[in-house]
């Protein structure tokens, strides 16, 4: 066993973010325990597949195509898209496991089937996901990191990009929202160099949300505080 890899096999991957809250309420402890496992898109932890066996993409939603929501929060956006889009199928990832517990109660009441829920870090999903099987992706009010020595542990970097770019589709959408101008900047810069070409009309575009957006409880906190939205369309080339 090399120093760099997890006892599991997996590659060391430094996770800045929190992977529980406060006390889960017992309906969302039910959730966990009794739904969670039924959504899942797959093998995909290095506990259950230390070798990286690809996934059938075919066979998650039985040849649907495939959307991916990096970092869901609550699920607000992620349940709105499964009900408009019945003929899509929707894979969430995220390891924030009280976000992960209000997802599956929303999805309890909203009975959609056409979703799966990844609780835990996209990268491991991007290990196990053939090239070109997503065809869109959305990167909703990510982890802002304001300090400048914390931008690296930002999303938009070429740790997640390239292999975001790997895994999405000729021709597949990537949209970001974010309220945090050092953000938007940091993508600007980061996004096109993994090989993505901006769509947005910058920059009055920038403040236009998509004809499908769902405002997610953290874009609703950035109003209250008065911070803008902004909006952003990448697209990897056919």
């Amino acid at each position: 066993m090399t120093e760099d890899r997890h006892p599991s096999g997996a590659p060391w991957r430094n996770f800045y973010g929190r992977f529980r809250g406060k006390t889960i309420r017992a309906s969302q402890k039910d959730y966990l325990e009794n739904d969670l496992d039924a959504l899942s898109p797959g093998p995909i932890d290095w506990d259950i597949n230390p070798d990286r066996v690809k996934l059938d993409p075919a066979a998650i939603f039985d040849s649907k195509d495939i959307w991916l929501e990096i970092g869901f929060g609550g699920g607000e956006h992620l349940v709105a898209m499964a009900e408009r889009y019945p003929e899509i199928g929707l894979i969430g990832c995220e390891p924030f496991i009280n976000g992960v517990a209000m997802l599956l109660g929303k999805i309890r009441k909203a009975d959609v089937e056409n979703l799966k829920v990844h609780p835990g870090d996209v990268r491991d999903l991007f290990d196990v996901m053939p090239d070109a099987a997503i065809s869109k992706a959305f990167l909703n009010y990510p982890d802002p990191w304001p300090k400048a020595r914390h931008h690296r542990r930002r999303f938009v970097t070429a740790e997640h990009l390239e292999p975001l770019f790997r895994v999405l589709k000729p021709g597949a959408e990537f949209r970001v929202a974010t309220d945090i101008p050092d953000y938007v900047r940091q993508t600007l810069e980061e996004v096109p160099k993994a090989g993505f070409v901006l769509e947005t009309a910058l920059p009055d575009g920038m403040n236009t949300p998509w004809d499908d957006w769902v405002s997610t409880r953290y874009e609703q906190k950035a109003l209250r505080e008065e911070r803008d939205p902004h909006y952003l369309t990448f697209r990897k080339p056919a």
